[in-house]
């Protein structure tokens, strides 16, 4: 498993197929309804499976029996009176002469964890690990943990086998360490049973968890949203079309010379040299520009079918490749998948094979770390529907293509395709009773932050669709990563924290958890997810329990304005007073040119709940300091940010405009 600054490449688990999660679901209860189950207090319990159609179905619970009838199509659903917390219960169903029971029940709150690979990490890959899991045992917390799969249509039931377990030694070493700690110091004062859903994939991005209908609400991605419908009843069309998308793109990208399109069997040959045999990670060729590169390769070889042979229905089998492929044969494209270190099976389409010889193209891209496409020759194959395996029997080429743009990825992939992990791992969830979400997720979007605001209240109303209106949503802000710079930067680290606190803002039944605190600069997964628990925690208990006492989180800015002295910056729910770590005044702190963009750092001192900047020693009514529309704090990937209050808790990174009267 291989990880970047950008993502944290994931096992690609395939699509899942209708029939996968219908084989899942073939239980007169859906399989969230199982012994152990936690569900949620105090509002009506929704619940739901499949009997034969038209089948009267009994559902009992708590001293309450609701009846309801299975559609045409099996499916039933029935609604359960609102219950305190409290149990075991028993959950029984009827339909028939067929009976399920599920047993130990508990009603308490229920907690959606989802995101990527920061929200899936386990807890032995945590802080203190050995200790934690050892003492681990917690029978009113329950954890559930949604099988990874990717869909192109939504799904009902889950991909692979589930079950609710009681926090244990056993059940938490490999369960989110965020999720957990968070719900083991929220019992602290909210001591009710908790049910933890756990459904992450690391290297995810937020796409992939947004439904097709919200995408499309977006804006901007109809054409990819079109492909990925095609997906789901012509595969192989939906593959041409993308790989036509996909041509446009190289051809209009930045740099392009006219005229270049490697995939054709009649391209150039201008660029084109041998590759090693057998083919592996490009950085070990011995080719001094490859060996530490990290971009786009090209691949190409061919193979020779006898007309009969080339008549067959056939797939093509590669080698692994890594990081992702677009893959073509005789100039149409065939596939395309985002699965580091996984070998490719490509279905091809009617007519894609010819008698004679068969161009195989492969654009490679690569982000971090050893790439290209791997294995023996013998891994490279056209296997026809009658058995036969015909190797590809030309030697490999391979051709640079570098500063190369990131090229858009094929809708359907994993965890960074459009709607996929949404149909796969949050459709089967249904429209289970939740007390609220948390998402910590945002690494794989830094290479595009700007978006990410449209992006994440996209998601949110989207969730709560399903889930119910005001649903409370926690964010994780991204920890800090990455060596602090020497002079103000452009990150797209930094755009994605402040629109994470922009979209936390502007909702009352949302809240932000800073942790650019406890980040590590050498390793995107910081360990310390106990202190992010508890961080959420005193989050969840304002915004979603309505505490009043103390701060839901450090310091928050309320505006900039000019004043003879400086630029003021206001700060509300301080604790106590703003405090600094390590320095007298603070640090961190950059003054703006709107028009051009310059940044510059600033002096800045305390007073009282505010902090007053100046710039370089240069007083207050010079040009300098008038050229200055906006002001950042902590804006870098990994930045040095001094800035807290009695608490110990730190104020977040932000952006402000001058003009700026209240929260964003």
């Amino acid at each position: 498993m291989k990880s970047s600054r950008w993502a944290v490449a994931a096992v690609f688990l395939g699509m899942v197929t209708p029939s996968l999660a219908q084989e899942s679901a073939k239980t007169l209860l859906h399989p969230l309804f199982q012994d152990h189950a936690v569900l949620q207090r105090d509002q009506p319990l929704p619940v739901w499976g499949d009997a034969d159609p038209g089948a009267a179905v009994a559902v009992t619970f708590a001293g309450h029996t609701v009846t309801a009838r299975a559609a045409a199509d099996g499916h039933w659903r029935a609604t359960l009176p609102a219950t305190a917390a409290g149990g075991p219960y028993s959950l029984t169903v009827r339909a028939g002469q067929v009976t399920q029971v599920a047993r130990d029940l508990l009603i308490g709150d229920v907690w959606l964890c989802s995101g990527q690979s920061n929200m899936e990490l386990p807890v032995r890959r945590a802080l203190d690990a050995d200790s934690e899991i050892s003492s681990a045992t917690h029978p009113d917390i329950r954890l559930f943990t949604v099988p990874k799969a990717a869909a192109v249509t939504p799904q009902q039931g889950f991909a692979g086998p589930v079950s609710w377990q009681a926090a244990s030694p056993d059940s938490v070493r490999d369960f989110s360490a965020a999720c957990f700690y968070f719900a083991r110091e929220l019992r602290k004062t909210v001591n009710v049973p908790m049910g933890l859903i756990q459904s992450a994939w690391g290297g995810s991005r937020i796409e992939a968890w947004s439904s097709a209908d919200a995408l499309r609400a977006q804006g901007g991605m109809d054409e990819a949203l079109d492909v990925l419908a095609l997906h789901a009843h012509d595969p192989a069309a939906a593959n041409a079309r993308w790989g036509q998308i996909w041509q446009q793109w190289w051809t209009q990208r930045e740099g392009a010379t006219p005229g270049d399109v490697p995939w054709q069997p009649d391209a150039s040959h201008t660029g084109w040299h041998a590759a090693p045999a057998p083919l592996g990670a490009w950085e070990r060729w011995g080719v001094p520009a490859l060996s530490s590169y990290n971009g786009m390769v090209w691949y190409r070889s061919q193979v020779t079918l006898t007309a009969a042979q080339a008549a067959q229905p056939a797939t093509l089998e590669l080698g692994p490749v890594d990081e992702t492929d677009v893959t073509w044969v005789n100039g149409v494209a065939v596939g395309s998948q985002y699965a580091p270190g996984e070998a490719r099976r490509y279905r091809l389409p009617a007519g894609a094979l010819k008698a004679g010889t068969n161009q195989v193209v492969i654009n490679v891209l690569d982000t971090y770390g050893d790439g290209g496409l791997a294995g023996p020759a013998s891994a490279h194959a056209v296997r026809l529907d009658d058995g036969t395996r015909v190797v590809l029997d030309a030697p490999w080429q391979y051709r640079m293509a570098p500063g190369a743009q990131a090229p858009p990825p094929a809708p359907w992939q994993a965890a960074t395709g459009l709607s996929t992990l949404y149909n796969g791992m949050i459709s089967p969830l249904g429209t289970f009773g939740l007390r609220g979400i948390l998402w910590y997720q945002g690494e794989s979007n830094t290479g595009d932050g700007a978006a990410y605001a449209d992006r994440l209240r996209g998601l949110r109303a989207d969730w709560r669709t399903r889930f119910g209106t005001d649903l409370p949503l926690l964010i994780v802000q991204l920890a800090g990563y990455g060596r602090p710079p020497a002079s103000p930067v452009e990150s797209g680290w930094a755009q994605v924290r402040e629109a994470q606190r922009q979209v936390a803002a502007d909702d009352p039944h949302s809240g932000l958890a800073v942790t650019i605190d406890i980040g590590d600069a050498y390793d995107i997964h910081p360990p310390n997810k106990q202190e992010l628990g508890r961080r959420l925690a005193t989050l969840s208990r304002h915004v979603v329990y309505a505490e009043r006492a103390g701060a839901a989180s450090g310091p928050v800015p309320r505006n900039v304005s000019r004043t003879p002295d400086g630029l003021r910056i206001r700060f509300d729910d301080v604790t106590g007073r703003l405090a600094t770590t390590g320095a007298k005044g603070p640090i961190g702190f950059e003054l703006c040119d709107a028009d051009v963009r310059q940044c510059r750092y600033a002096d800045a001192v305390l007073d009282g709940d505010d902090v007053v900047l100046r710039s370089d020693g240069v007083a207050p009514d010079s040009s300098p300091h008038h050229g200055s529309a906006r002001v950042r704090y902590c804006w870098a990937d990994g930045p040095v940010c001094t800035l807290g209050d009695s608490s110990g808790l730190p104020a977040g990174p932000f952006e402000l405009p001058l003009e700026e009267a209240g929260r964003p």
